[in-house]
């Protein structure tokens, strides 16, 4: 690799999710590279949380059209016309990619270059890029910026790789509403997408290996999602899987559960078995950046172990959540100019102690901070509440009988440890307890020292708080 083959760049961008909102005006005199092997904008935009919200919300409308009978509503699902609402979704995202593209490509960002393609190592601070057509051209950086994000894994079943299955990245994009469909995986994805196609009639079946889908969540969270589940659609827990076959248009998966061998037939597979780091896609070693299963190592700052080489969001952070990744982000640009001396220090990191995150099936699930389980073994003295949504006015009006409330506080500090809410708008709900936490207000402060609106279901977490 000579010097001459080697466009050289002030900073390489890998990835386009939250890592193209580095460039912007305190970097106008820095040459920028940005490298992308798909589409602009990232999971987030295009194969994950904003598509998925809102087949999710319209799941939720089939759903609240089914159960108006409760509040003496004669209402009907006559159909769903799956094309509308896939191209309502899908027209409204691919113009913001290929905006979010044009405008890279356009004189308005006169020091940024976009390289179509995947990238991947040959040396310190230096990537070949790869191009649809087989084309490469090698680029460096005085600074490396990894943004690569994660991929969905494929669990190693038996004879999965013979036949035509979907992932997330796929599967929203189908031409037609399938009439079965077999979802491996008992996660957060597998939670959304099973609403999804179930309140739109498809015949959903789960195949969990695990004992309870959600099983990250507190246990009594776990518990009540699981039972809910069961009683929407046919989940099999506790399952695993010995084969698959195809013949023609329909899909044959052979389990075993509890002992017994189950024949499942379908006409599509979802393949919802969580997501893994891209970091061995990059060729790390070859710039001597460590690495772990695929997830880059950073310190608090963001740094790899490889002088200029940076890495952020769910290539390198347990927790893959957009939100988190924006946080980094942030942090990570000020850093840069931190190195270079263009702007003040110190560096900056992110807490990330009450990082919170939401499951929005049916119900939705939220959470932030320490589960029952892992504050008890903490050691730390504790105190539990539950309040169900129903003790609440606004929970009677809902008719609801299922949700709840869970919070866990340190007995002496009186500090909340953690919260977990399951229901309607619980990813909502939680926003006030995740900034109680954060800014260490106590119990007694986050339920006495302001006004809750009555009978708003806010008052759901006025009453668990008061209970402690």
């Amino acid at each position: 690799m000579s010097q001459a083959s080697t466009e050289e760049f002030d900073l390489v961008i890998v990835g386009t999710g939250s890592g193209n909102s580095i460039p912007g005006p305190e970097f106008e005199e820095w040459k920028i590279a940005i490298v992308e092997k798909g589409v602009f904008g990232g999971t987030c935009l295009n194969v994950g949380c904003i598509p998925s919200k809102m087949f999710v919300y319209a799941a939720d409308v089939a759903e609240t059209i089914r159960k108006a009978g409760a509040y003496g509503i004669d209402a009907e699902m006559k159909s769903v016309d799956w094309a509308a609402v896939r191209d309502r979704v899908f027209g409204r995202i691919d113009p913001i990619v290929e905006g979010g593209e044009s405008y890279r490509l356009s004189d308005e960002c006169p020091n940024v270059t976009v390289c179509k393609g995947e990238g991947r190592f040959v040396g310190p601070r230096t990537l070949e890029v790869t191009d649809l057509q087989g084309t490469t051209r090698q680029i460096s950086g005085r600074h490396v910026v990894l943004g690569a994000g994660a991929r969905p894994f494929i669990p190693p079943h038996p004879g999965l790789e013979n036949i035509e299955f979907h992932t997330s990245d796929t599967v929203m994009r189908l031409d037609e509403l399938p009439r079965r469909m077999l979802i491996f995986g008992g996660g957060y994805i597998a939670a959304e997408l099973g609403h999804v196609f179930s309140a739109f009639g498809t015949e959903v079946t789960m195949v969990n290996r695990g004992e309870r889908l959600l099983k990250h969540e507190d246990e009594d969270v776990s518990q009540r999602f699981t039972q809910l589940m069961t009683d929407r659609f046919d989940v099999r827990c506790a399952s695993e899987v010995t084969g698959v076959f195809q013949d023609g248009n329909t899909i044959r998966t052979e389990i075993l559960r509890n002992g017994v061998a189950e024949t499942i037939e379908t006409d599509v597979v979802l393949v919802a078995t969580g997501r893994v780091p891209n970091g061995d896609l990059l060729g790390l070693e070859e710039a001597g950046v460590s690495s772990e299963d695929g997830r880059v190592l950073v310190d608090e700052f963001f740094r790899t172990d490889a002088p200029g080489v940076w890495a952020f969001g769910d290539l390198s952070n347990t927790h893959q959540l957009k939100h988190l990744a924006n946080a980094e982000v942030r942090a990570l640009r000020h850093n840069l100019l931190v190195a270079e001396g263009e702007s003040e220090g110190p560096m900056r990191t992110v807490d990330e102690r009450f990082v919170p995150h939401a499951v929005f099936g049916h119900p939705q699930v939220a959470s932030v901070g320490l589960t029952e389980r892992t504050a008890r073994e903490s050691g730390v003295p504790i105190k539990v509440a539950t309040k169900e949504y129903g003790a609440t006015a606004y929970g009677w009006a809902m008719e609801d009988s299922e949700s709840f409330c869970k919070l866990i506080a340190d007995a002496e500090s009186r500090q909340l440890l953690g919260a977990h809410i399951i229901g309607p708008q619980a990813s909502t709900l939680i926003q006030q307890l995740i900034q109680g936490m954060e800014f260490g207000q106590t119990v007694e402060e986050l339920a006495s020292k302001q006004f809750y609106i009555h009978p708003a279901l806010t008052e759901l977490i006025e009453n668990a708080l008061l209970d402690l």
